[in-house]
């Protein structure tokens, strides 16, 4: 079930979102713009531990968000369904995310793609990337396929996520390390060692939960 606090995240994160989502097929300035307000106004939200989010923030257009589980346990949402097509297996998938936690003791935003200049890209079904996003996109029991120019909420348990990196301390973002990773260049190193600090760390009781907002492209 979603907290409050959850519910109240995603409703000021996703009206950014859409605000954006009206230059869908703008340059990469815009593509910035968007994700970069979004992120800001979840740190608004979240950045400390002692904030506790205030309603009167969340913008009166945002959507009536009605969250469910898909059979493999992903919670989801859509903020915007898509028009476009949903990326098959063989096919390349081209998103922008938002990455964030939910365990985390210092806030939960991770990384954003938006800031380093290109979308993340990879072919859907070749192994390198966490099945939980590619489930994301492609749909399962309980949940239905992204289309492009969608915008959709996942809450992705750590089996689905990140599990097998707990053991990667010094591996983690190398050879054999599913995606999304923040880079460890490219002007994200203390988004990758925040990263690394909470899902490639040996001495962490548990994996939390992964956090993601996507927006799905069509063909680029």
């Amino acid at each position: 079930m979603m907290t409050t606090s959850k519910c109240l995240l995603f409703t000021l994160v996703i009206a950014t979102l859409l605000f954006s989502s009206m230059g869908f097929e703008q340059r990469t300035n815009s593509r910035r713009t968007f994700l970069s307000k979004s992120v800001a106004t979840a740190l608004v939200a979240t950045g400390a531990t002692t904030i506790k989010p205030n309603p009167s923030n969340a913008s009166p257009e945002a959507p009536a968000l009605n969250f469910a589980t898909s059979k493999s346990g992903i919670q989801w949402a859509d903020a915007k369904v898509g028009t476009g097509q949903t990326p098959q297996l063989g096919t390349t998938a081209s998103i922008d995310y938002v990455l964030s936690t939910t365990g985390a003791r210092y806030g939960t935003y991770i990384y954003k793609t938006a800031d380093k200049g290109a979308p993340y890209r990879w072919t859907m079904g070749d192994g390198t990337t966490i099945a939980g996003l590619e489930e994301t996109i492609l749909g399962g029991e309980g949940m239905t396929p992204m289309l492009a120019g969608g915008i959709r909420r996942v809450i992705i348990p750590s089996q689905l996520a990140y599990q097998a990196l707990a053991n990667m301390s010094e591996q983690c973002g190398g050879k054999g390390t599913n995606g999304p990773v923040p880079p460890a260049s490219n002007g994200a190193f203390e988004e990758f060692q925040r990263f690394k600090n909470i899902y490639c760390n040996p001495n962490r009781p548990y994996q939390p939960d992964v956090v993601l907002d996507v927006k799905l492209y069509g063909k680029r």
